[in-house]
């Protein structure tokens, strides 16, 4: 299941991809939010294609998440590569088989008065039309999954990014082991606790 923990699954859209400016209100965002994952615990629990063993539905849903928190959707620049060159990296996955993928660029921001990057990849040959991107922080391997999160962010015609941690999900391998997750690597992992997404459930593992 090589390619699986890249793909957006259909139903989970809304609250896995960002790009713009959230609603104006925080009430409005919160809502959209908890909205998206009511649907996303939906789509797991009945699709044919979802990531969870049946079996372990009952365990893994409903999915855990810090509470909404509109301070960890920030506005990002984002610098493409130097020349539009998209260099290849050696990333490791969850089942200990290295993958290969493309930096398209970089997104910075500042969350919490620190000024912060992160690295935007896809899969060589992939049109660079959403940016994934993965990351560890200090909550990751307590409150948070050991193996890091994911972010998807729609490329922007405009120029306006938002890194909106509240859509932080957990890779498919959290789910179900037999699926090949790549890390993030050394570049994405963050010297702050983002308590935002989804978190784990001690019970999963």
């Amino acid at each position: 299941m090589r390619s699986a923990c890249l793909a957006v699954f259909a139903c989970m859209t809304a609250v896995l991809v960002a790009c713009g400016p959230r609603p104006r209100s925080d009430s409005d965002y919160t809502a959209e939010i908890e909205s998206a994952r009511r649907a996303k615990d939906a789509a797991l629990a009945g699709s044919a294609d979802s990531p969870v063993p049946a079996d372990r539905r009952s365990i893994v849903l409903p999915l855990s998440y810090y509470q909404v928190d509109p301070a960890f959707a920030v506005p990002a620049g984002f610098e493409d590569a130097p020349g539009g060159s998209r260099s290849t990296i050696e990333v490791e996955t969850s089942t200990n088989q290295p993958r290969r993928m493309e930096r398209v660029g970089v997104l910075r921001f500042t969350l919490a008065g620190r000024s912060l990057r992160l690295s935007a990849f896809c899969e060589p040959g992939d049109p660079p039309d959403r940016l994934f991107v993965p990351f560890a922080d200090e909550t990751s391997g307590r409150e948070t999954y050991p193996a890091g999160r994911y972010l998807e962010i729609q490329r922007s015609s405009t120029g306006v990014y938002l890194v909106d941690f509240n859509r932080a999900f957990n890779p498919y391998c959290y789910y179900n082991p037999t699926y090949d997750c790549p890390l993030p690597p050394r570049e994405n992992r963050l010297p702050v606790a983002i308590r935002a997404g989804e978190r784990v459930k001690p019970e999963v593992h």
